[in-house]
C-alpha cells in the first residue's frame, strides 16, 4: 500500500526577526474548537487524509491481528469483570459503583441504612447505548438523597452538559446546562448548584450557580477570573461550612471563600503572588494552608476562622521531600509525604500533636493511599489501601486507636498471578550535571539479564506530576514475554520535591530529555537491554519527551510510541487562542513575547528539529476531538518525519475519529487500544509467535 503523503503548502513565519517555512501548518482549522464539538465541520481534504493514514497502518498492523486479539484476551482476563466496590456511608444510604460482565460502563448504586434492598441510580451502560463516545464528568447526588446532578461528555472533547433528574423516578427537572467544565457541586439546602462555564477558548474561568428548577439565563454569575492564564472551580469544606474558589495556573493559586449558606459574598483568603501556590480546607474552627510559600517543597499551616492575619506553621517543609495533601477524621489529620519518587502516609494526633507514618506493608516500592468510610468524620477508622508494580491493590480497614487492620478488599486476578513471580528493582544513575535519576524496574524473574531482552522505558515527567509505582495488569502481557518495564523518573516532575520540578520546566525542559537518554544509557550498561533494543513510551508531554529525544538520541532505540503527543509544541506555545497554552506560560514559557523562550522551545521542539537521519521504527496515536493535544500536532508531524527520515523502518499513524484526549471510552475499547500499542512493541521485538 502506499505511504500517505500529505500535501505540502509552505507557509512563511516570521517572529523575533526570523523567519522559517511551514510546509503543514495549513492543516490546523481556525474553526478548531467548533470542530471539536461538530466533526462534520473538519475539512475534507484532512478527513480523507486521516482516514488514509488509519488504512495505511491497519495494512501494516495485518500481521497483529491474532496477537491482538490474544493481548485483548489476556488483559480482559485479568480483569474481574463483575465486581463492586466498598460502600461508603453517608447520611441515610450506603453508595457504592458496580461493573458487570457484559457492560463497558459503570453502575452506581445505593441501599438505606438497614434495609437488604439495593437500587441502580445511574448506569452507565445504558446512558451510553447508541453513542460512539462516552464520558462522565460528574455524578453528584444532592444532600437529601433525592435529586442526581450529572455530567457527560459524548465528542471526546471535554464540553461537558450538566443534566439534573430525580432519582424516583429518573426523570430529568431541570434544562442542559452546556459548556461546562463538568464538575458539579450541591448547595446544602440542595436549591442550588454551583459549576464552572467553559468560555471561548475552552477554559474554565467562571463559576455560576444554578437554581434548579428556573432557566438557565437567570443563573448567578458568583466569580470570574480575568486573568487568561488562571482557570477556576469550586468545592466544599471538609466540615462543609465553607465554599471555596480556587483559581489557578501550574505554580500560581488564589482562593476565596464564604459560608455554606444562600448569601454570596466571596472572601479573598490570601492574595494571588507569582509562583505562590496554597489550597486550604477547614476543620475543627481552624482553616488548615497547604501552600509553599516560604516553603520550596510545602509545608502545612493554619489560622482560625476569625483571624486570617494569624497564620503559623503547622507541618514545616523539609528539604527535597514534597508535602503532600491531607483529610481529617474528627481527631486525626492524615497527610502523605513523596521522597525519592516514593509516597509516604502519616496520621496526627490532632489533641497531642503526636505523629506516627501508617505502615500497613513490607514492601518499600508501593503506591498507598488513604479514603474515609463515612460522611460522619466522628470516627477512628479509615481505609488503607497499597499497590506496588508486582502486587495488585489491596485495601485495609485500619483503627488509628487500636492499630488493628483488616483486609477488606483485594483486586483479583481472575486469570491468575503470583506477585513472586516478577522483580521490583529501584536504581539511581547520574545525569549529565552529577543529578541521580530514579528508575523504577519491573521484570519476570525469569528474564535473563545478559543484554538479550527488550524493554520498555516509561516517561512522562511534565507540570510536576509524578509516576507512582502502581500495580498494572495490562502490563504483565508484554512482562511475561520477557519484555522489560522501566520507569525513568526524570526531571520535570516532583518526584524529588520541586527543586526536581523546576530543574526540568521553562529554561530547563531538556534536562528531562537529557534525564530519559541517561537512564536509557544505564540501563543498557547494566545489561538489562542492549542498544537497539529500546522501546519508547510517552504520551501527551510524555510524547513531547520521546518526541525530543527521537531527534538527540535515535540509535538508542528499536522504537518509540507516542500517544496523543506534544510534539508541535512551538506552534502551539505561539497561538494563545488555544485552550491550554496561556495556563501553559509558566511551564513552557511564552515564545510569542519572549525571544529567550522562542529560541529554546524551538531549539528542543520534536517537529521543528526533524532531521535526515535514521529513526526507529514508531507508532503515533492521536484522537479528532482531543482539545489539550490538537490532532494536527501529530499529524504535521508524521507528514514531516515522513518526508525527512532515511530509514525504512516502520513509520505508522492513528487517529481515532470518535475520541478525546483519555482515547476511546469504554471498558472493551479501552483494553483494544492498549493491545494495538503492545501489538506494535511485540511486532518490531519479533515477539509475535
Amino acid at each position: 500500500m502506499k505511504i500517505p503523503q500529505l500535501k505540502k503548502k509552505p507557509t512563511i513565519k516570521k517572529l523575533h526577526n526570523i523567519e522559517w517555512t511551514d510546509n503543514y501548518s495549513w492543516i490546523h482549522q481556525q474553526n478548531i474548537l467548533e470542530v471539536l464539538k461538530d466533526k462534520k465541520k473538519l475539512s475534507p481534504d484532512i478527513k480523507s487524509h486521516l482516514e488514509e493514514e488509519n488504512r495505511y497502518t491497519n495494512e501494516n498492523m495485518k500481521d497483529t491481528k491474532s496477537i491482538q486479539k490474544k493481548l485483548f484476551d489476556e488483559i480482559k482476563g485479568r480483569i474481574k469483570l463483575t465486581d463492586e466496590s466498598l460502600p461508603f456511608k453517608d447520611k441515610k444510604y450506603y453508595y457504592w459503583t458496580k461493573v458487570t460482565k457484559e457492560g463497558n460502563y459503570s453502575k452506581k448504586l445505593r441501599k438505606k441504612i438497614g434495609s437488604t434492598k439495593s437500587e441502580i441510580y445511574w448506569d452507565g451502560d445504558l446512558e451510553a447505548k447508541g453513542k460512539k463516545f462516552f464520558s462522565t464528568g460528574d455524578l453528584a447526588v444532592s444532600n437529601n438523597d433525592e435529586l442526581l446532578a450529572y455530567s457527560i461528555d459524548v465528542k471526546g472533547s471535554e464540553y461537558f452538559s450538566i443534566f439534573i433528574r430525580r432519582i424516583l423516578d429518573n426523570k430529568i427537572i431541570d434544562e442542559e446546562i452546556r459548556d461546562t467544565s463538568g464538575s458539579v457541586t450541591w448547595s446544602y439546602d440542595d436549591k442550588f448548584i454551583f459549576y464552572s462555564k467553559l468560555d471561548k477558548f475552552h477554559r474554565p474561568r467562571q463559576i455560576y450557580r444554578h437554581q434548579v428548577g428556573t432557566s438557565v439565563k437567570k443563573d448567578l454569575l458568583v466569580y470570574e477570573e480575568k486573568d487568561e492564564r488562571f482557570t477556576c472551580g469550586i468545592s466544599l469544606s471538609a466540615d462543609e461550612k465553607f465554599y471555596f474558589i480556587i483559581t489557578s495556573e501550574h505554580t500560581t493559586s488564589e482562593v476565596y471563600f464564604f459560608k455554606n449558606s444562600e448569601k454570596i459574598e466571596p472572601k479573598l483568603f490570601l492574595k494571588r503572588e507569582e509562583g505562590i501556590e496554597y489550597s486550604i480546607d477547614s476543620w475543627n474552627e481552624y482553616f488548615w494552608i497547604h501552600t509553599n510559600k516560604n516553603a520550596k517543597d510545602f509545608k502545612i499551616c493554619r489560622c482560625k476562622h476569625e483571624s486570617l492575619d494569624k497564620i503559623s506553621d503547622y507541618i514545616p517543609s523539609k528539604k527535597d521531600v514534597m508535602i503532600g495533601g491531607f483529610t481529617f477524621l474528627k481527631n486525626w489529620m492524615i497527610r502523605s509525604e513523596r521522597n525519592d519518587a516514593l509516597e509516604k502516609l502519616f496520621i496526627r494526633n490532632l489533641k497531642n500533636e503526636q505523629e506516627e507514618e501508617l505502615k500497613i506493608v513490607d514492601e518499600v516500592v508501593i503506591n498507598p493511599g488513604v479514603s474515609i468510610m463515612q460522611k460522619n468524620r466522628d470516627t477512628d477508622k479509615i481505609r488503607v489501601g497499597f499497590e506496588s508494580p508486582k502486587t495488585p491493590a489491596r485495601t485495609y480497614e485500619y483503627n488509628i486507636i487500636t492499630k488493628e487492620k483488616k483486609l477488606v478488599k483485594e483486586v483479583e486476578v481472575p486469570s491468575g498471578h503470583n506477585r513472586n513471580d516478577y522483580i521490583v528493582e529501584r536504581f539511581n544513575c547520574t545525569s549529565h550535571d552529577g543529578k541521580q535519576i530514579p528508575i523504577t524496574v519491573i521484570r519476570h524473574k525469569k528474564t535473563k539479564i545478559d543484554g538479550t531482552a527488550n524493554l520498555l522505558l516509561y516517561g512522562y515527567s511534565s507540570y510536576g506530576s509524578s509516576v507512582p509505582p502502581n500495580f498494572s495488569t495490562t502490563r504483565l502481557s508484554l512482562i511475561d514475554r520477557n519484555i522489560i518495564w522501566a520507569t525513568a523518573h526524570c526531571r520535570g516532575s516532583t518526584d524529588r520535591g520541586m527543586n526536581w520540578w523546576e530543574d526540568g520546566k521553562m529554561m530547563n525542559k531538556k534536562n528531562t530529555f537529557e534525564d530519559y537518554i541517561t537512564c536509557a544509557k544505564f540501563l543498557i550498561k547494566k545489561n538489562y537491554t542492549a542498544k537497539g533494543k529500546i522501546i519508547g513510551f510517552g504520551g501527551s508531554a510524555g510524547g513531547l519527551l520521546i518526541g525530543a529525544v527521537l531527534n538527540e538520541a535515535p540509535e538508542l532505540f528499536l522504537g518509540m510510541i507516542m500517544s496523543v503527543p506534544f510534539v508541535d509544541c512551538l506552534t502551539t506555545n505561539l497561538d494563545h487562542s488555544l485552550p491550554l497554552t496561556a495556563g501553559e506560560f509558566n511551564e513552557f514559557g511564552n515564545a510569542k513575547e519572549n525571544k529567550d523562550h522562542f529560541d529554546y522551545i524551538r531549539s528542543y521542539s520534536p517537529y521543528e528539529n526533524i532531521k535526515k537521519i535514521n529513526y526507529p521504527n514508531i507508532l503515533v496515536t492521536t484522537s479528532l476531538s482531543d482539545n489539550r493535544v490538537l490532532f494536527d500536532e501529530p499529524t504535521k508531524y508524521v507528514a514531516k518525519l515522513r518526508e525527512y527520515k532515511t530509514d525504512k523502518n516502520l513509520l505508522l499513524f492513528k487517529c481515532e475519529m470518535d475520541a478525546g484526549h483519555s482515547g476511546r471510552s469504554g471498558r472493551d475499547a479501552a483494553i483494544e487500544e492498549i493491545a494495538f500499542d503492545y501489538a506494535f512493541a511485540l511486532k518490531i521485538s519479533k515477539k509475535l509467535d
